[in-house]
């Protein structure tokens, strides 16, 4: 949810003279293909893995979380027929289609407790779908937009119509936090109708609050910034989501299920699928692809099927992309050319010694938002790009770091790109070690404890330690 917050700032600043290709064109991040029948991993439309991405391959783990979906439903006498899909993704999510498909992502395993709240989670997505939200969302958008639009031809004022616009999509959005509500509520019924904790739903909403904190730390953001809403919110915060379960009333004991859980996502891939490249650190690795750079020390890195986005300290940005496009002739020429507004400083060089050409947005076509630069590299048959961009007092000395960067970019060797491996969830027993000893474990440059108590779902260094087992991150 972050990184898509700031990937939407990098597409609104180099929306103009960005080296953009097609989604089936850009190969930063591949897709997976689908298993073969028969292999028990679902075979997703190709609709809908154009929309949700893959199915991730691991037939066990896909038959378990269907298990416990169609506990849900048929505890609930619910029709159906409904699909329960584990996505080859490591964000933190889960979402539902209309046509009965119910996601969670890698992501969102690797932080749950126990089946109770993975039963939680697939539960207010069937309350979703019960309660049909995503249609009635579309039906009160589109009221939203005729309202606007007749505003506007009566009063011969766009303006107006823009007003009735903006205050219906605020309304829309306080709509919108009701059904999350709503689906919690439907959610936790059908919780404690199939068996488990009823209290399942609320250690849900603690632990994407917890992973929201952490969110917050890596990018340097308030850390309660998760715990407040605007009225341009779509969900509700926290707190509010757990203030409405206490109203509800209900507490039933229920099942737990942690040990079946945490044995069905022991070796679980937490990484990016390899079709999309490895984030290590500051470092970028494809092994697909066989390209690597390395961002500037201050700076984060985030991996999605659209690129990798790098976000400074001071909130400088590195946006990395390769296309499958073909860019005949010379590529200072290619951008001379073809880049609008047409940037300035044009040079040729070598990157690796391949061919490469870096151009400056100009200045005045950016309306103040400080320094920017693009730098292409041909790699084999295709062409790769950073847009970069420095804003501030030290923009100009920054850029050139950032350029800096752009020109880390090489090939890697047969025998770095086999060794590139996924990292994996590890379920191991505490064994008399301190958080402390654990923490060193993970395979993490910083905030080692941090993730490692967010992983296991507790607050605090002691909370961990009265674990017998715990959830940890290997290479």
């Amino acid at each position: 949810m972050v990184f898509r917050r700031i990937l939407a700032l990098v597409a609104l600043l180099f929306a103009a003279g960005a080296c953009t290709a097609g989604n089936n064109a850009t190969q930063t991040a591949g897709t997976v293909a689908s298993p073969r029948p028969g292999s028990g991993v679902p075979v997703l439309p190709a609709a809908v893995e154009r929309d949700v991405g893959a199915a991730y391959p691991d037939a066990a783990l896909q038959s378990y979380v269907d298990r416990v979906g169609q506990k849900l439903a048929r505890g609930s006498g619910l029709a159906g027929p409904y699909r329960f899909v584990v996505l080859d993704l490591p964000v933190v999510n889960a979402h539902a289609l209309p046509s009965g498909y119910v996601f969670v992502t890698r992501g969102l395993l690797a932080v749950l407790d126990d089946e109770a709240e993975l039963a939680a989670a697939l539960g207010h997505e069937l309350g979703h779908l019960t309660q049909r939200h995503a249609a009635q969302r579309a039906r009160a958008r589109q009221g939203v937009l005729d309202a606007a639009v007749e505003a506007a031809a009566v009063t011969g004022s766009v303006t107006v119509g823009r007003s009735v616009a903006r205050d219906g999509l605020i309304a829309l959005r306080r709509y919108s936090r009701e059904q999350e509500l709503e689906a919690d509520r439907i959610g936790l019924g059908y919780l404690v109708q199939a068996g488990y904790r009823s209290d399942a739903m609320a250690s849900l909403i603690d632990r994407l609050r917890q992973q929201a904190r952490l969110e917050a730390h890596l990018l340097d953001e308030a850390p309660d910034t998760f715990d407040q809403r605007s009225a341009t919110s779509t969900h509700p915060a926290p707190f509010e989501r757990k203030d409405a379960l206490q109203t509800i009333g209900v507490s039933a004991a229920g099942e737990s299920g942690r040990p079946a859980y945490l044995a069905a996502i022991d070796g679980m891939s937490v990484d990016d699928a390899p079709d999309e490249g490895f984030v290590r650190g500051r470092a970028f690795l494809h092994p697909t692809l066989k390209l690597a750079f390395e961002a500037p020390r201050d700076f984060r890195l985030f991996n999605d099927q659209d690129g990798v986005l790098g976000v400074g300290r001071d909130r400088s940005l590195l946006f990395f992309a390769c296309s499958g496009e073909s860019v005949p002739g010379r590529l200072d020429e290619w951008m001379r050319n073809t880049l609008k507004p047409t940037p300035t400083d044009i040079r040729a060089t070598e990157i690796d010694g391949a061919e490469a050409a870096i151009g400056a947005r100009p200045r005045g076509s950016d309306t103040g938002l400080g320094q920017a630069r693009y730098v292409m590299v041909r790699h084999g048959d295709r062409i790769c790009f950073f847009n970069l961009l420095s804003e501030g007092p030290d923009r100009d000395r920054r850029i050139e770091v950032l350029v800096d960067a752009a020109r880390s970019f090489r090939t890697l060797s047969d025998a770095e790109a086999v060794a590139l491996r996924p990292y994996r969830l590890r379920v191991i027993p505490v064994a008399g070690a301190s958080p402390a000893q654990l923490a060193t474990r993970l395979p993490y440059d910083d905030f080692r404890l941090e993730r490692l108590l967010v992983l296991n779902g507790v607050d605090t260094p002691a909370d961990l330690a009265r674990l017998s087992e715990v959830k940890i991150v290997q290479p």
